[in-house]
């Protein structure tokens, strides 16, 4: 029997708090996060994890609580580290990370940095749930550099199309740690 990974990008969080890990959702994001639970009514869940991020957290929240759930708390699921000053011109910046995995700025991950955290951690949980149907809440950028580990034609401008999509939903299917594919789940 397969894992299944439900991979859940956070909603519209609140861009007024510039603290990544603290940042929550905006009234949008809320609003979107509890439309998660008709979505994932009907599909068994065995367990929920997700980024320490708050925005990550109160994404999927709602669907913990409407099955009465809780959230792992995963650290290694984190969103990539962004220098400590915010980026004025994202886009330029996200070219030069997709360009080269290895380039980062000061204070700053890279993408393959990120990547190598992710995986690590996928596959222990895949490990734990063999068989299992699962829950992770994502980020953008995390979550991109998942796909690109398993697809390596997804890349920058695959990534720029999800981009500004939140919440945004990826199931991957896995026999033991073997990727096996991927589908979009539209809201």
């Amino acid at each position: 029997m397969n894992t299944i990974v439900y991979f859940i990008r956070h909603a519209k969080p609140n861009y007024s708090i510039e603290d990544d890990l603290t940042r929550p959702l905006s009234s949008k994001g809320r609003k979107e996060s509890k439309e998660l639970v008709k979505t994932f009514s009907e599909i068994k869940i065995d367990n929920i994890y997700s980024s320490p991020f708050k925005r990550s957290i109160q994404t999927i929240d709602p669907i913990a609580k409407s099955k009465n759930m809780g959230v792992k708390i995963v650290n290694d699921f984190r969103e990539k580290k962004i220098c400590n000053n915010w980026i004025d011109d994202f886009d330029e910046y996200c070219k030069k990370l997709w360009d080269n995995f290895s380039f980062k700025l000061t204070d700053d991950e890279s993408l393959i940095e990120v990547q190598k955290r992710n995986i690590k951690e996928l596959e222990n949980t895949i490990c734990e749930n063999k068989g299992k149907a699962i829950i992770i809440g994502t980020h953008g950028i995390a979550l991109s550099t998942i796909i690109n580990y398993y697809d390596s034609t997804f890349l920058y401008d695959d990534f720029m199309e999800i981009v500004n999509i939140m919440p945004y939903i990826m199931k991957i299917e896995f026999n033991g740690n073997k990727y096996i594919g991927r589908e979009e789940i539209k809201l």
